[in-house]
């Protein structure tokens, strides 16, 4: 089916705390493990762009103890909900929350070993915005992470998605759920992203709705 796109932006109070409340730990979990395992010992700051609640950049951080991440998210509601939950974590000190929107985040460039993103991309109205903002953030052989979601072939499978993971969840959280299936891009359409931004990462489906972009950024 043709990609469907939807708000940039989770800035709903409403759809923000049931997007926080719903148990996205096991893909979570993988990503951490995946990057971790990716990159042991490699790594000293990172910059997390589309943190959401932060329980991903709590759940590296405990993983890799001598991390310091910077966790940006363009949504309010969003960034208060992962400064409780880091407060909560006591990982202030570690963790560093930046209220703020591609193109163009205010971070210093080329000053992170490190650029990660999970469950942005699909958000985006141009997806070339974020490969551009890695190039930027990212040193020389930066490790490069992404994860997304893959859009379904169509609206039937994507219905069947979301009924057979989420038919629990808050009802706001099964519709963005459908909708972000629905604007998700295909796998064969990031190669295309990261091969038009000049980026040799590997692109790879891991689920039946989420590929993997990794590798590293040229000039190590």
């Amino acid at each position: 089916m043709e990609r469907l796109p939807e708000r940039e932006l989770m800035d709903d109070e409403q759809q923000s705390i049931a997007y926080a409340q719903a148990d996205f730990s096991a893909s979570n979990q993988f990503f951490v493990d995946r990057l971790v395992a990716s990159f042991p010992a490699a790594l000293r700051v990172a910059v997390d762009i589309g943190c959401g609640p932060g329980d991903v950049v709590i759940r590296l951080a405990r993983a890799m103890p001598g991390l310091r991440i910077v966790a940006v998210d363009g949504s309010g509601p969003m960034i208060a909900l992962a400064r409780a939950a880091v407060r909560a974590a006591g990982l202030d000190e570690r963790i560093t929350l930046l209220e703020a929107s591609l193109p163009g985040l205010p971070i210093d460039r080329h000053a992170s070993d490190a650029v990660l993103s999970k469950d942005l991309l699909h958000h985006l109205p141009d997806p070339g915005v974020l490969w551009n903002e890695i190039i930027w953030l990212g040193t020389p052989g930066a490790a490069v992470f992404v994860m997304d979601l893959v859009r379904p072939s169509d609206q039937d499978e994507a219905r069947r998605i979301v009924n057979a993971v989420s038919g629990d969840e808050d009802p706001i959280l099964r519709e963005d759920f459908y909708n972000s299936l629905c604007a998700a891009f295909t796998v064969d359409e990031v190669r295309a992203q990261v091969a038009a931004a000049a980026l040799a990462l590997r692109v790879e489906q891991v689920s039946d709705r989420h590929m993997l972009v990794t590798g590293t950024l040229p000039g190590a």
